[in-house]
């Protein structure tokens, strides 16, 4: 089902696509989780910590496809808003040509260069070969991973936020299905868990392909609308290689980090590795609201409504941060019962290294609102290069935390550096979306187009 966010209360449309965008945020945890859960009860702490050791270059390389995904649908959305129809599909079909040719490049050249990578980082040797067994499954299965997130990416960028939640609900089902079988039953080890993700995200991405086959007529190519296109082409890659970017850039200092906490040691790798995973269960709704946004914001540049943007973006920003001080509280009741799901509960000093980090990342969990709203509108709006600037700013205030206070402060130092990172992103992102905004606005009175207040209905 399409969803027109450019008409009605702002907020209203917002919240009705952000809910079933926020529980498909919530299933991806669970659906992380249950590989965690499953690889430390039946293969060990250190299996977990070697998985746990993936977790930054994890996100380099598939946060950078997630983010090329994201940026080709942003291009539909404006088109989906400004009612061309034609050019939705064209978009879409050169899209699909683009995804498939990166995703078999990345694919090849990470997983064959994952030793050297791992080896960079200073895995513990202790972890390394569960590490580079995981790691390089994964990231050969990369093209399944792309398929899904293309989809639901363009699903959602005409309004569909239900399709794909539906899909990933079917594929994490089967994802601890295929762990159980595979670790349990097969005895595969920690190759199991990778080949278990790998399938499921297989399974979603060909559910979301007959989904749109058969109920999006939107989506379904005519004559001459899918000849490859240069112009168009290079318009998709103007964009979603800058959002991949981002998220590499992004990642980088998580690398950096992650080589800076794996020379505390294997509890330390553990304890973070636990507490992230705690953690993306209380920022999903922030999250969430990042992915709503680069939509909303998209649809409504289409439709030329600014003045939507700006009330959108404002008021979102006072719901999370009512939202993130709920979040801490229930972290602080909460979080170290959850994290005992995958860290046993005879791991003492684990499991207090876990609730400080806790503590330290839920409890600036409105910086992080505040990257991810306005750093999700700035890309809608068409300004992903711009972006960029606050990927730096992250790499920079990450590299610091990694080279000046991990080796001073040990596990405190590491603990701050999510928060560092979230601050430098913060400094630039808000300036830049008012002064983007701004100049948007001044177009749209020029041309005539409506800039009216909004008013609830």
């Amino acid at each position: 089902m399409v969803m027109d966010m450019t008409a009605g209360d702002p907020i209203k449309r917002i919240l009705r696509f952000f809910i079933p965008v926020l529980l498909g945020n919530l299933l991806q945890q669970f659906y992380s989780m249950a590989d965690s859960i499953i690889v430390s009860r039946f293969l060990g702490v250190d299996a977990f910590s070697g998985v746990s050791a993936t977790g930054a270059l994890n996100f380099l390389i598939l946060g950078s496809a997630l983010g090329i995904c994201s940026g080709f649908a942003i291009p539909i959305s404006q088109n989906f808003g400004a009612g061309d129809h034609a050019a939705l599909r064209r978009y879409f079909a050169n899209s699909l040509y683009l995804a498939g040719a990166l995703s078999v490049l990345i694919a090849l050249v990470t997983g064959l260069l994952s030793p050297q990578i791992l080896t960079l980082m200073g895995t513990p040797k202790s972890i390394f070969p569960y590490s580079l067994t995981y790691i390089r499954l994964i990231f050969f299965g990369i093209p399944a991973t792309m398929l899904y997130n293309l989809l639901s990416g363009v699903l959602r960028a005409v309004g569909d936020g239900r399709t794909p939640l539906y899909m990933l609900l079917c594929s994490t089902i089967l994802n601890i299905f295929l762990d159980l079988l595979f670790i349990l039953v097969f005895q595969t080890g920690i190759a199991g868990a990778a080949i278990a993700t790998v399938l499921a995200q297989l399974l979603s991405g060909l559910l979301c392909a007959m989904v749109v086959y058969r109920k999006f007529d939107i989506l379904h190519i005519r004559k001459g609308e899918g000849r490859a296109n240069v112009t168009i082409m290079r318009h998709l890659l103007n964009i979603g290689v800058p959002m991949g970017l981002q998220f590499s850039i992004t990642a980088i200092g998580s690398t950096i980090l992650q080589a800076s906490v794996n020379s505390l040691g294997s509890q330390a790798v553990a304890a973070i590795g636990a507490g992230a995973k705690v953690q993306f269960i209380f920022t999903s709704p922030i999250e969430a609201v990042g992915v709503t946004m680069a939509t909303y914001c998209g649809q409504n540049l289409g439709a030329r409504r600014i003045d939507r943007v700006r009330v959108g973006v404002r008021r979102i920003t006072f719901i999370m941060l009512a939202y993130s001080i709920v979040a801490f509280g229930a972290q602080s009741l909460a979080g170290r019962q959850i994290a005992q799901l995958f860290i046993d509960s005879g791991e003492v000093e684990i499991l207090e290294l876990a609730t400080h980090f806790l503590n330290m990342v839920v409890g600036s969990s409105f910086l992080l609102a505040l990257v991810l709203i306005y750093r999700n509108a700035i890309q809608g709006l068409g300004f992903g290069r711009i972006s960029m600037v606050a990927g730096l700013m992250e790499l920079m205030g990450r590299t610091f935390v990694a080279f000046a206070l991990v080796g001073a402060m040990g596990f405190n130092g590491a603990c701050f550096a999510n928060p560092a990172a979230w601050i430098c992103a913060d400094t630039v992102l808000l300036p830049i979306y008012l002064i983007i905004v701004k100049r948007l606005q001044a177009a749209a009175k020029q041309s005539g187009a409506s800039t009216a207040e909004i008013r609830s209905e």
